[in-house]
């Protein structure tokens, strides 16, 4: 969360320095841990994905471990981000993104190190808490640490830069799996953190937000932890156990109690992470479905592209990173444009055509077979995701910030980045149920076509946990082996295609949100002054 706060220089606000550090003088420095900490954060979001299909076959993990890998981080990571940016606000910023930054490089070398995937797992769970601690400091130091009227070239500065590691990291993590190890994608953070430490403690003052009150919510903090770890676990564990399973039953049951008590919880205690009244605008609640529901279609279709480029259409991991390149520079160049729309047509028109246009785009993902020149197959479905996505996401901001009261704009920030993380956390382990369901019947269908032997049909069934990660090469004809691999091959794309078209209906669904909830009047500008800048998963007050 961002709350407005007094430059370092005013009074009050540094407390770890006998003198204060002009602004002008920190700001270089600021700047560089700034930039370098949420890179290494959305380097980490981005190239992992890319290395999963790899990983999966040297760990030997199922289609459910490698939903984990990304599931474990991204929970702790919704769960605890807005209880993240409180420490900062408490306890100091700069100390809470120091020990953030820490604890997410050391659970990097144990991703890195890690012998086998239960391992890592547990590692990418320490990752995302340390992410939690990391992601909301880094632009409420720039907040702190720059008057106004610097302060927005700053965070101007920052967005730049952190849009660039975003495009090159896909491609640097493609490179480093291809060319050394999936394990170089977790280790290549610790060069990155440790030159964040010491110019933290170095160059950067340290701030607080001396206004704040109340305790914090670590009992709202503990229920949205557990809701989401046992509604996902329920989720992932169902494709494998079914959803019938005394175990996935009781871990839904546990995590739709939790979320009812946390509600409970949050309307009552006097100083919640997530104020509920906030809801009561509808423009706000809007808002917030949209991005829960487009957000929620963009990561489940971001999670299995990579394995439909490197394990069916045989890309190398490099050239799947760069595959989604033109999705970040489309970003990136646009974003400026689109970022005015609403004072010129209001939110409503832009919140509704986005979405839309994203829409058409996973339909054009259902459309490619196996083969072809990317540039006439996932190309186009890259570039129009990538022009819906633009179109809406500086809109989105804007509007989520409009919607409620100045005061509250650093807690609807916080709300909407949560909701867009709990969004992608559920799409994906709803959508491992779906494809590993389309997957099993296409395959069974394909390999009554074959004439097996029954022990070889068994093999092949008996990985099907894997989808296209199945490898039996074993005492097997060349002839036998090609049949089978398209046969997997082709049963990946009938699931692949199932998911892209679940993740267009979303698409429209909250094109709709959009169209029955968001209010159309344009924003003058003397009527709202706050500007707003999206990068990666953090929403900006400017």
């Amino acid at each position: 969360m961002i709350h407005s706060v007094k430059s370092p220089c005013d009074e009050g606000v540094i407390r770890s320095a006998p003198k204060c550090t002009p602004a002008r003088d920190a700001g270089l420095w600021v700047l560089i841990a700034t930039i370098l900490g949420s890179s290494m954060a959305f380097i980490d979001g981005s190239v992992v994905n890319v290395a999963l299909p790899v990983l999966q076959k040297e760990l030997n993990a199922s289609s459910a471990d490698v939903q984990w890998v990304i599931e474990a981080y991204a929970l702790f990571l919704s769960a605890l981000i807005l209880v993240g940016g409180s420490l900062g606000d408490h306890f100091g910023r700069r100390r809470i993104f120091a020990f953030g930054t820490a604890l997410f490089a050391l659970a990097s070398i144990w991703c890195g190190l890690s012998p086998n995937i239960g391992q890592l797992i547990l590692a990418r769970a320490v990752q995302g808490i340390g992410g939690a601690l990391l992601v909301p400091g880094s632009l409420a130091i720039i907040s702190a640490s720059f008057n106004d009227e610097r302060r927005g070239q700053a965070i101007g500065t920052w967005s730049g830069a952190t849009a660039i590691t975003s495009v090159l990291g896909p491609v640097l993590g493609g490179w480093l799996v291809q060319y050394a190890s999936w394990r170089w994608v977790f280790f290549i953070n610790v060069p990155l953190a440790v030159i964040v430490l010491v110019v933290l403690l170095w160059r950067v003052p340290e701030s607080r937000d001396e206004n704040v009150r109340g305790r914090l919510d670590w009992l709202g903090t503990l229920l949205a932890t557990v809701s989401l770890a046992g509604i996902v676990a329920g989720l992932i564990e169902s494709s494998s156990l079914g959803l019938l399973n005394p175990l996935v039953l009781g871990a839904l049951a546990i995590g739709v109690a939790a979320l009812i008590i946390f509600l409970l919880v949050e309307a009552r205690i006097a100083h919640p992470m997530m104020p509920l009244t906030v809801f009561r605008s509808r423009t706000f609640s809007g808002a917030n479905l949209l991005t829960f529901l487009l957000y929620g279609a963009l990561s489940g279709a971001t999670y299995f592209i990579p394995f439909n480029l490197i394990q069916v259409q045989g890309y190398s991991p490099a050239a799947a990173g760069a595959a989604l390149i033109p999705f970040a520079l489309t970003m990136f160049l646009l974003s400026r444009w689109t970022g005015g729309l609403v004072k010129r047509v209001g939110a409503k028109i832009p919140l509704v055509i986005g979405p839309s246009i994203t829409a058409v785009g996973f339909l054009l993902f259902a459309v490619p077979d196996i083969g072809g020149s990317y540039w006439i197959t996932f190309f186009p479905a890259v570039l129009v995701m990538s022009i819906g996505m633009t179109v809406t996401v500086a809109p989105l901001t804007t509007t989520v910030m409009n919607a409620v009261e100045r005061h509250y704009a650093g807690t609807a920030s916080g709300i909407n980045n949560a909701i867009s993380r709990t969004a992608g956390l559920i799409a994906i382990a709803v959508l491992g149920i779906v494809i590993s369901q389309a997957f099993g019947s296409s395959l069974d269908q394909h390999l009554s076509l074959l004439h097996l032997p029954p022990a070889l049909r068994q093999a092949v069934q008996a990985q099907s946990g894997k989808l296209a990660g199945i490898n039996i090469t074993r005492g097997i004809a060349g002839q036998v082996q090609a049949q089978l691999k398209q046969a997997i091959d082709q049963s990946f794309v009938s699931g692949f295609r199932v998911v892209m078209l679940i993740c267009a209906g979303l698409s429209f669904v909250s094109a709709l949100a959009a169209g029955l909830m968001i209010d159309g009047k344009r924003v003058s500008q003397t009527s709202k002054q706050d500007t707003t800048v999206r990068v990666g998963d953090e929403t900006v007050l400017q």
